[in-house]
């Protein structure tokens, strides 16, 4: 098992990893709109807050020798479902392979974000 840190996603909030890679796959930790740079939610509508995480998970999934194309399931949570379309709109140009997925609403997330996404996805091989 191997621990992933990199400092191009933010910090883990609480007691976890940003990610945990474990025979030939890598399970991240959700990932919420926070900028690394800031430390702070920057934007305040569900494509820019999509846009954020997705580029946060795709940094984590960077360091630990994998990317979004090699995703195998994603859980997604919105705080809003009403934002479905517009979320779906900046997922799908991002999950290309369109891995198996779920996609739930919550009634809160972490820093009051909109949405929150967790990934599963196959490490490359050396």
């Amino acid at each position: 098992m191997k621990i992933i840190e990199t400092k191009n996603a933010p910090a883990a909030i609480g007691p976890y990893s940003q990610a945990i890679v474990i025979g030939d796959l890598v399970y991240t930790s959700g990932q919420i709109p926070i900028n690394p740079a800031s430390g702070q939610i920057e934007t305040k509508d569900i494509k820019s807050q999509a846009e954020q995480v997705i580029g946060n998970l795709s940094a984590v999934l960077d360091a630990a020798g994998s990317s979004l194309e090699d995703a195998v399931k994603t859980t997604c949570f919105l705080a809003n479902m009403k934002d479905f379309a517009d979320f779906n709109e900046v997922y799908a140009k991002y999950f290309t392979g369109k891995p198996a997925r779920s996609c739930v609403e919550v009634s809160a997330l972490p820093k009051g974000a909109l949405v929150e996404i967790e990934v599963i996805a196959a490490v490359k091989k050396s």
